[in-house]
Protein backbone atom coordinates (compact mmCIF):
# COMPACT_ATOMS: atom_id res chain seq x y z
CA UNK A 1 0.00 0.00 0.00
CA UNK A 2 0.68 3.31 -0.61
CA UNK A 3 1.51 5.73 2.62
CA UNK A 4 0.22 8.92 1.56
CA UNK A 5 0.25 12.02 3.39
CA UNK A 6 -1.17 15.40 3.10
CA UNK A 7 1.86 17.09 1.16
CA UNK A 8 1.67 13.85 -1.24
CA UNK A 9 -1.88 14.55 -1.33
CA UNK A 10 -1.91 17.71 -2.23
CA UNK A 11 0.89 17.07 -4.80
CA UNK A 12 -1.57 14.34 -6.68
CA UNK A 13 -3.85 17.88 -6.61
CA UNK A 14 -1.18 20.00 -8.08
CA UNK A 15 -0.30 17.57 -10.83
CA UNK A 16 -3.93 17.64 -12.13
CA UNK A 17 -3.84 20.37 -14.31
CA UNK A 18 -8.33 20.80 -14.21
CA UNK A 19 -7.91 20.95 -10.32
CA UNK A 20 -5.64 23.39 -10.52
CA UNK A 21 -7.67 25.36 -12.73
CA UNK A 22 -10.69 24.75 -10.29
CA UNK A 23 -8.82 25.60 -7.32
CA UNK A 24 -9.86 22.58 -5.36
CA UNK A 25 -6.91 21.87 -2.54
CA UNK A 26 -6.66 18.78 -0.58
CA UNK A 27 -6.46 19.82 3.43
CA UNK A 28 -6.96 16.68 5.22
CA UNK A 29 -5.86 12.96 4.55
CA UNK A 30 -6.15 9.24 6.30
CA UNK A 31 -6.06 6.29 5.28
CA UNK A 32 -8.80 5.91 2.85
CA UNK A 33 -10.05 9.56 3.31
CA UNK A 34 -9.38 12.74 1.70
CA UNK A 35 -10.72 15.79 2.43
CA UNK A 36 -11.18 18.70 0.00
CA UNK A 37 -11.98 23.01 -0.27
CA UNK A 38 -12.51 25.40 -3.30
CA UNK A 39 -12.82 28.91 -2.70
CA UNK A 40 -15.72 29.43 -4.39
CA UNK A 41 -15.62 31.96 -7.55
CA UNK A 42 -17.23 33.51 -10.22
CA UNK A 43 -16.36 31.14 -12.57
CA UNK A 44 -17.91 28.39 -11.30
CA UNK A 45 -21.53 29.61 -11.54
CA UNK A 46 -23.32 28.54 -13.76
CA UNK A 47 -26.33 31.06 -15.42
CA UNK A 48 -28.91 30.86 -12.58
CA UNK A 49 -26.15 31.77 -9.47
CA UNK A 50 -24.96 28.77 -7.86
CA UNK A 51 -22.56 26.47 -8.50
CA UNK A 52 -22.35 24.49 -11.69
CA UNK A 53 -23.01 20.70 -11.11
CA UNK A 54 -19.86 19.97 -13.00
CA UNK A 55 -17.69 21.80 -10.44
CA UNK A 56 -18.77 19.46 -7.58
CA UNK A 57 -18.77 16.29 -9.87
CA UNK A 58 -15.57 16.85 -10.86
CA UNK A 59 -14.76 17.91 -7.03
CA UNK A 60 -15.92 14.63 -5.71
CA UNK A 61 -14.45 12.67 -8.25
CA UNK A 62 -10.96 13.70 -7.87
CA UNK A 63 -11.48 13.60 -4.33
CA UNK A 64 -13.23 9.87 -4.01
CA UNK A 65 -10.06 8.60 -6.30
CA UNK A 66 -7.11 10.65 -3.55
CA UNK A 67 -9.47 8.64 -0.78
CA UNK A 68 -8.85 5.26 -2.84
CA UNK A 69 -5.32 5.36 -3.87
CA UNK A 70 -4.62 6.28 -0.14
CA UNK A 71 -4.77 2.39 0.25
CA UNK A 72 -4.07 1.25 -3.44
CA UNK A 73 -1.06 -1.07 -3.28
CA UNK A 74 2.05 0.04 -4.81
CA UNK A 75 2.56 0.12 -8.30
CA UNK A 76 -0.97 0.86 -8.72
CA UNK A 77 -2.75 3.94 -10.22
CA UNK A 78 -6.67 4.85 -9.17
CA UNK A 79 -8.86 5.68 -12.16
CA UNK A 80 -12.70 6.36 -12.16
CA UNK A 81 -14.53 3.51 -13.28
CA UNK A 82 -18.31 4.80 -12.65
CA UNK A 83 -19.51 7.74 -10.98
CA UNK A 84 -22.58 8.83 -9.91
CA UNK A 85 -23.99 12.19 -7.94
CA UNK A 86 -27.21 13.18 -6.52
CA UNK A 87 -27.78 16.94 -6.45
CA UNK A 88 -29.59 17.46 -2.89
CA UNK A 89 -30.08 21.62 -3.38
CA UNK A 90 -28.24 24.67 -4.93
CA UNK A 91 -24.55 25.43 -3.92
CA UNK A 92 -24.03 28.61 -2.57
CA UNK A 93 -21.18 30.28 -0.10
CA UNK A 94 -17.73 31.01 0.31
CA UNK A 95 -16.51 27.25 -0.20
CA UNK A 96 -17.01 23.93 -1.14
CA UNK A 97 -15.65 20.88 1.91
CA UNK A 98 -15.80 17.67 -0.31
CA UNK A 99 -15.15 14.99 2.56
CA UNK A 100 -14.47 11.57 0.31
CA UNK A 101 -14.42 8.00 1.98
CA UNK A 102 -13.46 4.68 1.25
CA UNK A 103 -16.25 2.13 1.54
CA UNK A 104 -14.40 -1.18 0.35
CA UNK A 105 -10.95 -1.23 -0.95
CA UNK A 106 -10.00 -4.65 -3.01
CA UNK A 107 -7.77 -5.52 -5.36
CA UNK A 108 -9.10 -4.71 -8.91
CA UNK A 109 -11.62 -2.24 -7.15
CA UNK A 110 -12.22 0.55 -4.70
CA UNK A 111 -15.78 1.51 -3.50
CA UNK A 112 -15.78 5.45 -2.53
CA UNK A 113 -18.76 7.98 -1.09
CA UNK A 114 -18.35 11.72 -1.21
CA UNK A 115 -20.07 14.31 0.58
CA UNK A 116 -19.84 17.99 -0.78
CA UNK A 117 -21.11 20.99 1.64
CA UNK A 118 -21.50 24.56 0.88
CA UNK A 119 -20.12 26.59 3.34
CA UNK A 120 -20.78 30.32 4.60
CA UNK A 121 -18.85 32.17 7.08
CA UNK A 122 -16.53 30.27 9.48
CA UNK A 123 -16.46 26.76 9.91
CA UNK A 124 -17.11 26.81 13.29
CA UNK A 125 -20.08 28.94 13.44
CA UNK A 126 -20.50 29.41 9.98
CA UNK A 127 -23.26 27.67 7.65
CA UNK A 128 -22.83 24.14 6.37
CA UNK A 129 -25.63 22.79 3.83
CA UNK A 130 -24.40 19.14 2.17
CA UNK A 131 -25.36 20.32 -1.00
CA UNK A 132 -24.31 17.00 -3.18
CA UNK A 133 -23.92 13.22 -2.64
CA UNK A 134 -21.23 10.89 -4.61
CA UNK A 135 -20.30 7.61 -5.04
CA UNK A 136 -18.01 5.93 -7.25
CA UNK A 137 -16.26 2.57 -8.57
CA UNK A 138 -12.76 2.79 -8.99
CA UNK A 139 -10.36 0.72 -10.66
CA UNK A 140 -6.90 0.04 -10.01
CA UNK A 141 -4.75 -0.36 -12.42
CA UNK A 142 -0.99 -1.40 -13.03
CA UNK A 143 1.69 1.36 -13.91
CA UNK A 144 5.11 1.15 -14.99
CA UNK A 145 7.77 3.03 -13.11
Amino acid sequence: MIELDLPAVQRFFDQAPFMVDLGVQAVAVAAGTVTTELAIQPRHFQHTGQVHAGVMATMADHSMGAAAQTQAPQGHWVITAELKTSLLRPAQGERLVCEAVVIKAGRTLSFTEAEVYAVSGAESQGQRKLVMKASATMALVPYKA
